[in-house]
């Protein structure tokens, strides 16, 4: 439906994605891919939000990161990474144009791979992924119920 890739590094990449489920309702996952330290394959770790959370888990992560930014680390530079991230996609852009022409086993190949796979997905894993969804969202109404 919808994507955002974020890179976090040579080996981190996160995706958010809007997924459909059966009933025409939409959740988001939240998904980390670790290169694996081999260098074969990655590991995966995801978090499923359903609009129910929305406001709560958005208004909580911003509370948390500025606690971080203005209490725990006011003095460190945070857009040091931005910076940092803008300039290693200059270069990167860079050696990618150049190494295309020589080679289609570039690292930005692997994580189109991966990327392509995390938005196609396998339609078991993707039917998996949603009958899980719904089976959690009705646990989590009748918690909210209890709650």
């Amino acid at each position: 439906m919808f994507s955002k890739r974020v890179r976090a590094g040579k080996r981190r990449t996160y995706f958010l994605d809007v997924k459909k489920t059966r009933g025409n309702d939409y959740f988001i996952t939240i998904t980390e891919s670790t290169r694996r330290e081999d260098g074969y394959g990655y590991k995966r770790h995801k978090i499923f939000l359903y609009k129910e959370d929305f406001n709560r888990f958005v208004e909580s992560l911003n509370e948390v990161v500025n606690h971080v930014k203005t209490e725990l680390m006011p003095d460190f530079d945070y857009e040091e990474f931005d910076r940092r991230q803008a300039e290693w996609e200059a270069q990167n852009r860079d050696f990618d144009e150049d190494d295309d022409r020589s080679s289609n086993t570039t690292a930005t190949a692997v994580d189109e791979a991966v990327e392509e796979e995390q938005e196609s997905g396998d339609d078991e894993d993707a039917a998996g992924e949603e009958e899980e969804a719904e089976e959690k969202q009705k646990k989590d109404d009748d918690d909210d119920v209890a709650w």
